[in-house]
């Protein structure tokens, strides 16, 4: 590959910045990504899974159904996190306009940021009356807070945090789309400070995790990119070039020379980025993925940690997401799995249907042991406790109706309770996939769920 260096001057009058970058877009729209499909929110609509109100514009209600996929998805990387050594934290969602003008954020993202303002200044301190506040659009600024708010060692490092709070984009309301452009979104954030000698290992345990946690979604069809310095970068050049430098060294050594693009100029203003394109099975490209190096953020915040020769260095922060965006990540889900969920992740993973109304009261039973729900209401559930989404349906509707309803509606397992089923102490079991039925005792069908969530299946 042409030394990347070779390319800075002669690109550096070409570039046209369509969009200031900044930590782990949600959206990049100077990539080919295609919106989310008429039939993607076609599927989402008839599961029930969210919906938007102009009542607020670019925010997603998710619906409950929804929202146990969107939690699901919190809990599985959230796992994935503690493994890799991550702490979480939980920071303020709006800063003063100081924080954002030290960061460099409010000079060179301020336009797609949403300014807050009190109503009342007779409630603020003189000192604070005419401050401006800002809506965050990521959450580096307050992570760089917490990592300095105490004495730091290189015995400590590397230091990882994580957050989950809602972020905030001024995204213009014409470009607008479903889950894919938000102006409230969620991430899985995560940022790491840590030594020179420590960023090749970083970068790389990040790659590899993106490679298991996309295999086990089955999106197995990707590229990653590097996004180098834009027109409007901060901090020095020979800086830039080190971080260029690191992560194309990583690039070559986790996926082979020449396996991987670069993208001149697309990088966030403070440091250059992987970005990983994803493909969906129809061949739509999603930008999901990104780990960025950056020198700069920690210089304007003054870090430092103690050396092992009684002095002080900066460190060096790393921004990454595995998913990206969350509701990005959602909705080329829907569309990969066209509404059928592996079981693991499905918010309707069993329903339970009696065949008349004498068998209904055994059906609720059966509904609450399969769902683990406790009937002890003195007590707490206890935290470890799987459970799995199991609905009931006693309509008064034939067995065939109910079935066919449940396979439409996406239903992992239809179990049926009749005469036989109650006498017997065994459940006619079905999945959606196959007409077969075989005949299960409650622990044996729990046995099977815990296997295929334990096993993301």
């Amino acid at each position: 590959m042409t030394s990347i260096n070779k390319f800075h001057h002669s690109v550096f009058l070409q570039r046209q910045i369509i969009r200031k970058f900044c930590s782990h877009n949600h959206g990049d729209k100077s990539s080919k990504i295609l919106s989310t499909s008429t039939a993607t929110l076609e599927l989402a609509t008839k599961q029930q899974l969210y919906m938007l109100d102009s009542s607020s514009p670019g925010s997603v209600f998710f619906l409950p159904h929804g929202t146990r996929i969107f939690n699901k998805l919190l809990k599985f990387m959230k796992l994935q996190q503690e493994k890799q050594g991550f702490t979480e934290v939980i920071t303020p969602l709006m800063y003063k306009k100081q924080l954002w003008e030290i960061s460099g954020h409010w000079s060179k993202y301020s336009e797609d940021m949403f300014r807050v303002e009190g109503n009342d200044k007779s409630k603020f301190d003189e000192d604070e009356k005419d401050d401006i506040y800002g809506l965050k659009p990521m959450n580096c600024p307050g992570h760089c807070i917490v990592f300095k708010r105490f004495n730091r060692s290189y015995k400590e490092l590397p230091i990882r945090f994580s957050d989950w709070s809602s972020l905030h984009r001024n995204e213009a309301s014409g470009a607008l789309t479903g889950l894919t452009r938000v102006r409230r979104f969620h991430q899985d954030d995560g940022h790491i400070f840590c030594t020179n000698d420590q960023i090749g290992d970083e970068i790389s345990k990040t790659i590899k995790l993106i490679k298991i946690c996309y295999n086990i979604f089955g999106l197995n069809k990707f590229r990653m990119m590097l996004s180098t310095r834009p027109d409007n970068y901060i901090g020095n050049l020979e800086d830039w070039n080190i971080a260029e430098n690191e992560l194309s060294n990583v690039l070559n050594k986790e996926l082979g020379n020449n396996k991987w693009s670069l993208r001149e100029g697309d990088g966030a203003f403070y440091g250059p980025k992987i970005d990983i394109l994803l493909t969906d099975k129809f061949g739509k490209e999603h930008q999901s993925a990104t780990i960025q190096l950056d020198f700069q953020l920690p210089q304007r915040f003054k870090l430092e940690y103690q050396n092992d020769k009684d002095g002080y260095d900066i460190p060096i922060m790393i921004h990454r997401a595995i998913f990206g965006s969350v509701e990005r990540f959602m909705a080329l889900l829907i569309d990969h799995y066209q509404g059928k969920w592996p079981f693991w992740l499905s918010p309707r993973q069993a329903i339970v249907i009696p065949i008349n109304d004498n068998h209904k009261l055994y059906a609720n039973k059966i509904v609450k042991q399969l769902s683990n729900e406790s009937e002890d209401f003195e007590n707490a559930t206890k935290l470890n406790e799987n459970k799995y989404f199991i609905d009931l349906d006693d309509r008064n509707e034939t067995v065939g109706f109910r079935t066919k309803d449940a396979i439409n509606k996406g239903y992992n397992y239809i179990i049926l309770i009749g005469d036989k089923e109650i006498e017997n102490g065994e459940l006619a079991i079905r999945s959606r996939n196959d007409r077969k039925i075989e005949k299960l005792t409650v622990e044996q069908i729990s046995e099977k769920f815990n296997k295929l969530e334990n096993n993301y299946e």
